[in-house]
């Protein structure tokens, strides 16, 4: 046994090697009882399972600096909804998630895919020898704290990608739960329900575990209660996600961005108030052109690719308030004269969410929850409970943050809204490009309305269409809740290895 940990503590170790701001011992200084009795061990594990959130590791003996879990995490998510257009055609697998040409053998799932489990399979080491010694330091039960989170973080992302939403169908194939060392290799795929289940039991106990604030670039108890918080709002467990938020909130830890800071927070995720767990890139981290979130969403003319850009849909929802503030992350690309640029008959909008840490066009800490999401599960849990002036009160504690004091619901629906209808788009507008927005509508049982041209439309030019009539003959310009493309097919390398797994259909 002592051999095997140290082996796989070394790959974690070499992961943190790579993360430059993090302080690590030699790998071979890593044993088992090291790991067990100090806590430079322990950090030093978990420090590498951090990295592998954001570095380009070797898959299928290959190291490609398009392979990073937060640029599939978000491409996988966001390049699939209605708030991103593909400008053109390109061979890089994030164009499946336009089209909903999915594969098995898509290179982006099957590496999201690996790199979870890795990550996975490095905490339940961790958790497998802290509980075996039976040490209740405070500072080695926070690290055990952070790792049943990043368990919990982990297995949340991949049911979400490739198992149905729980609020369609609780029962359906999920994916293979990895919670102990002894597991089997070949192991079948837990229902919806179960995954949800084995989430919610790790994220509580990473809750009751933590003790100690190492700062926003690691988990903590108030992490742990935003994702219950999210994962009881997906179940629709209302009262429970309601509770979790408010347990955020009222923990006084954080505190919403200002029309004047909330344009800086992305660019300042360590620093911002709202921030309760990010992803902490450090400038050796700046992958440019190559690799970055931002490349494919951003340019500065020199900087990215710059392919992909804010659709006409949420563009049209938000234009109704130019005073918004956060149309501060949507840039226009104008020419000489003042006029938006187009590429294929598409207006290029770029997105900056992803950019201007320390000035780099490609470089931020990616927030992965905040205290505006908090506020967002209140008020859709309360809407959900025909609680409409609470959610409403809710929507408005944000609004009167993003230059919107003189538009303030006030207790009052617009005509035609239901609660819902408002929350959604509050949600739609406040947490554009940050990976919600095709959950937010598949699991509400939503339609996904993409009727504007673009390269989602797969093999089609913008000649080929005429938007004034009925999309019905083009195909993914809508699409229903029920949709098997919603969720992506389980990768082939694990269908080859694990004969019990099925694959969605």
């Amino acid at each position: 046994m002592k051999k095997k940990l140290s082996s796989i503590f070394v790959l974690l170790l070499l992961a943190a090697s790579s993360c430059k701001d993090l302080t690590v011992t030699p790998t071979d200084a890593i044993s088992t009882e090291t790991l067990v009795t100090t806590t430079a061990g322990l950090t030093n594990a978990l420090n590498g399972a951090y990295a592998l959130f954001k570095d380009h590791i070797s898959f299928n003996g290959i190291v490609d600096n398009n392979n990073m879990y937060l640029r599939q995490y978000y491409h996988l998510s966001d390049f699939a909804s209605d708030d991103i257009v593909c400008g053109q055609v390109t061979t890089d697998p994030l164009f499946y998630s336009f089209s909903l040409g999915h594969s098995p053998s898509q290179g982006n799932t099957r590496y999201f895919w690996y790199v979870s489990y890795k990550i996975i399979s490095g905490v339940n080491t961790v958790i497998d020898a802290v509980e075996k010694s039976g040490d209740k330091d405070a500072a080695k039960q926070q690290l055990l704290g952070e790792c049943y989170f990043l368990r919990a973080f982990c297995h949340f992302n991949l049911v979400r990608l490739f198992g149905k939403p729980y609020s369609v169908d609780p029962s359906a194939p999920g994916i293979v739960l990895r919670t102990s060392l002894t597991d089997e290799a070949k192991k079948a795929r837990s229902t919806v329900s179960d995954v949800y289940a084995s989430i919610t039991a790790d994220a509580e106990k990473a809750a009751s575990l933590m003790t100690q604030n190492r700062g926003v670039q690691y988990a903590s108890k108030e992490a742990a209660w935003a994702l219950l918080s999210r994962v009881n709002l997906y179940k629709e467990d209302n009262q429970k996600a309601l509770d979790y938020a408010n347990q955020v909130i009222s923990s006084n830890r954080f505190k919403l961005e200002t029309k004047t800071t909330y344009p800086n927070l992305f660019a300042n995720a360590t620093t911002g108030t709202e921030t309760i767990f990010c992803v902490a890139f450090t400038a050796a981290d700046d992958y440019g052109k190559f690799g970055s979130i931002a490349s494919m969403i951003y340019s500065d003319g020199n900087s990215g690719w710059g392919e992909e850009y804010a659709s006409s849909s949420l563009r049209n929802v938000m234009a109704k308030h130019t005073e918004d503030v956060r149309w501060s992350y949507i840039v226009p690309a104008k020419d000489a004269g003042g006029n938006v640029q187009k590429k294929n008959g598409i207006e290029m909008y770029y997105i900056s969410k992803f950019s201007f840490q320390g000035g780099s066009p490609n470089l931020s800490s990616p927030i992965m929850f905040r205290l505006a999401e908090m506020y967002l599960n209140k008020a859709e849990a309360e809407a959900k409970l025909n609680q409409t002036s609470a959610a409403l009160n809710d929507l408005d504690e944000i609004r009167k943050n993003r230059g919107l004091e003189g538009s303030l619901y006030a207790g009052k629906l617009p005509i035609g809204y239901t609660a819902l209808d408002a929350v959604l788009e509050e949600r739609r507008i406040e947490l554009a490009f940050e990976g919600h927005r095709t959950y937010d509508v598949f699991r509400n049982k939503r339609t996904l309305n993409k009727t504007y041209w673009g390269y989602h439309l797969a093999g089609l030019k913008e000649t080929d269409i005429d938007l004034s009539k009925t999309p019905s003959g083009y195909p993914n310009m809508t699409v229903p809740y029920t949709s098997n493309r919603i969720i992506y097919f389980i990768p082939v390398d694990e269908v080859l290895s694990n004969p019990q797994v099925t694959q969605n259909p």
